[in-house]
């Protein structure tokens, strides 16, 4: 079968030989004239003057005697001409080489209109990831605004199709998962799969399509009446995050004070971002209200929709602190429990027979290291100084969990909370920087919920280290994105918050005032 790239090269051989034919030509008619040049100037004529002579005038100048050696320079010197325009012709031929981007294209550039190349099958699979997740992340923005107005009621059918659309989403991110580790293994079956991927993306928008006009005549934004009631609603949500935001900054100083430094890392700068989200919804709630009363209603929907994204963002940064604080309490609380119960766990397989297919000396092994991390940790929580209770307990389900794979009980009550807390710190980073999170991040934090939701206690420490993993990629996202918005300052008012708002996803990079990215 005839691939794409032979498909789109242009025949290149007959301009080659052409350019060739034509080098030949030229060397030979160069040195023609230099075979026949001694004929053409005979004795009688007058010789031309030459103000500086050179190599060529002396041997014009030299006795007859010395003819035979001129005679032999210009055969010489018609090779030689001949030699340079092959060699001009090679030095073309060379740079067009390097010119091409593909073998045998051609070496103009394509016009600074043409469309980009299409992204392959693996591209393409991401950007769909991610273009699904926005799409469902900001109906679920959109809806909570809508339920806070009218009811659960009236939006059930909504939310309906949303829950919905999640599970094709969900679907498409398991495969995603899959394909990353390897499955299926044959190359046609993983073509299969990243198109099934692209196809689940795609119906998980257009369960959300077929609501769209629906939940439009719900919210009625552009109207004078369903406006207000919408702005009446984010504003009265906007004060309540600002009083929260005060309250979360006392909170989060106690937290710092009292454990180590890992502990609050995940959470360190959210009331400053909530601060930057809510200072763009201000800015936006003003701009709805400035259009609605010129009667600009499309306009001002769209400033509306804006500050709630930010309002909902803003949320999420000041329920994390809250969140942690009782991850950290909770932690705490549990570590003296965990510890008895892994020393008990740790005696009864002592007791009994290794596992089937478990060689004696690695179960010794995994068991003196659980040992010594027990010891590590009881050391560091009896030395008064302040620790991270999240971190202690996973050093203890995992250590312990090398030895005993099945467990319950308070150890199992550990494992939960410790790959709940990561799978809720990697949920709020994603969430608040969903314009620059890609889709491996995205995939990783959806198998950990996976995990979690199944139930499996077994499961609970590859869903921590997901939830991790998913974290660390998303980091690494916005670190090498920075903060996308590089549009000119609109003054103190119009630009207040709006690199915060891009990194969030609440508007695009390219357009900051075109307003949010569609949900419903």
């Amino acid at each position: 079968m005839t691939s794409s790239l032979s498909r789109g090269r242009p025949p290149r051989v007959p301009s080659h030989i052409s350019v060739r034919v034509a080098h030949a030509v030229l060397g030979a008619a160069a040195g023609l004239v230099w075979l026949v040049l001694p004929g053409m100037t005979s004795q009688n004529e007058a010789p031309v003057a030459i103000k500086e002579p050179g190599p060529a005038a002396s041997a014009a100048a030299a006795p007859a005697d010395e003819a035979s050696g001129t005679d032999l320079v210009l055969p010489v010197a018609a090779v030689g001409a001949a030699g340079l325009l092959a060699g001009y012709g090679y030095i073309r031929r060379v740079r067009r080489t390097r010119d091409r981007t593909t073998p045998g294209s051609a070496a103009t550039p394509p016009p600074p209109a043409s469309d980009p190349p299409p992204a392959g099958p693996d591209e393409e699979a991401r950007e769909a990831l991610v273009l699904a997740d926005d799409r469902l992340r900001a109906a679920r923005a959109e809806l909570g605004f809508a339920e806070a107005r009218y009811g659960p009621e009236a939006v059930a059918p909504f939310a309906a199709a949303l829950a919905q659309a999640g599970q094709e989403w969900a679907v498409a991110a398991r495969m995603r998962q899959r394909y990353d580790h390897g499955e299926p293994a044959e190359e046609a079956a993983r073509r299969h799969a990243l198109a099934g991927i692209v196809g689940r993306c795609a119906e998980a928008e257009r369960r959300l399509d077929a609501e769209a006009e629906d939940f439009a005549g719900l919210r009625r934004l552009t109207e004078n009446e369903g406006l207000e009631a919408a702005l009446a609603v984010a504003e009265e949500r906007f004060r309540e995050l600002a009083g929260r935001a005060l309250a979360a900054d006392s909170v989060l100083a106690g937290l710092r004070e009292r454990y180590a430094p890992t502990a609050t890392a995940a959470v360190v700068g959210n009331l400053e971002q909530a601060k930057d989200r809510l200072l763009f919804s201000t800015t936006r709630l003003n701009r709805a209200r400035q259009s609605a009363d010129t009667g600009d209603m499309d306009r001002a929907a769209r400033q509306l929709r804006s500050a709630e994204g930010a309002v909902t963002q803003a949320a999420v940064f000041v329920d994390g602190v809250e969140r942690r604080a009782g991850e950290l309490r909770a932690a705490e609380e549990t570590v003296p429990a965990a510890l008895t119960g892994a020393q008990a766990e740790l005696a009864r397989v002592r007791r009994q027979a290794p596992p089937d297919g478990t060689p004696e000396g690695e179960l010794r092994s995994r068991l003196l290291n659980a040992d010594a991390v027990l010891a590590s940790v009881r050391q560091e929580i009896t030395a008064r100084r302040p620790y991270d209770p999240v971190a202690v307990l996973r050093r203890i389900v995992r250590a312990v969990g090398a030895a005993v794979p099945e467990r319950g009980g308070v150890l199992g009550a550990a494992a939960l909370l410790v790959a709940r807390a990561s799978a809720d710190a990697a949920e709020d980073r994603v969430a608040t920087h969903r314009g620059v999170v890609g889709a491996t991040a995205r995939t990783r934090l959806a198998e950990a919920r996976r995990l979690l939701a199944d139930g499996d206690p077994a499961d609970r420490t590859d869903a921590d280290a997901l939830a991790l993993e998913a974290l660390d990629l998303a980091e690494r996202d916005v670190l090498a994105h920075g903060t996308p918005y590089t549009g000119p300052d609109a003054g103190p008012e119009g630009a207040a918050g709006t690199g915060g708002a891009v990194l969030g996803g609440v508007v695009p990079a390219g357009d900051p005032e075109s307003g949010p990215p569609s949900g419903f």
